[in-house]
């Protein structure tokens, strides 16, 4: 069973994305989710006397234009736990460990697909993940 508990921020230009990787979570029994359409939005929901969030899924696009190092972002937050970063320069990373916090860095080079979610939630939450190992997304 889900750990009903987590939160997650989707942070994408495109509300058609973040729809479907809203769907991907809830397929999976997440339900805490805030989906966001820029990276102002982002940074409001996540200052330092705000609500942690488990997960921030993001995509770069939300920040090419500025100078902001969204790595380094996701590192300093301390209301983020963990990203999942799409689409973007640092996409040749596959994992990057943080700090002994264990705190969990993923880079894709597209979006992310059903597959790519539950690899990421794995480590976030690996007894609810043992249970749909194998599990196929619903068309």
């Amino acid at each position: 069973m889900p750990n009903k508990a987590l939160r997650f921020l989707i942070a994408d230009g495109e509300h058609l994305q973040r729809v479907k990787i809203e769907k991907m979570l809830n397929q999976l029994g997440y339900h805490r989710i805030a989906p966001l359409s820029a990276f102002d939005e982002v940074q409001a929901l996540t200052r330092s006397n705000g609500v942690m969030f488990d997960l921030l899924i993001i995509n770069t696009a939300l920040v090419r234009s500025r100078q902001v190092d969204l790595l380094k972002f996701c590192r300093e937050n301390p209301m983020i736990r963990h990203a999942l970063i799409y689409d973007g320069q640092c996409a040749q990373r596959s994992v990057v460990p943080v700090s002994a916090s264990q705190t969990l860095h993923l880079s894709l080079s597209q979006s992310p697909d059903f597959n790519s979610l539950c690899r990421c939630l794995e480590m976030l939450d690996p007894a609810a993940m043992a249970r749909v190992a194998g599990m196929s997304p619903k068309r």
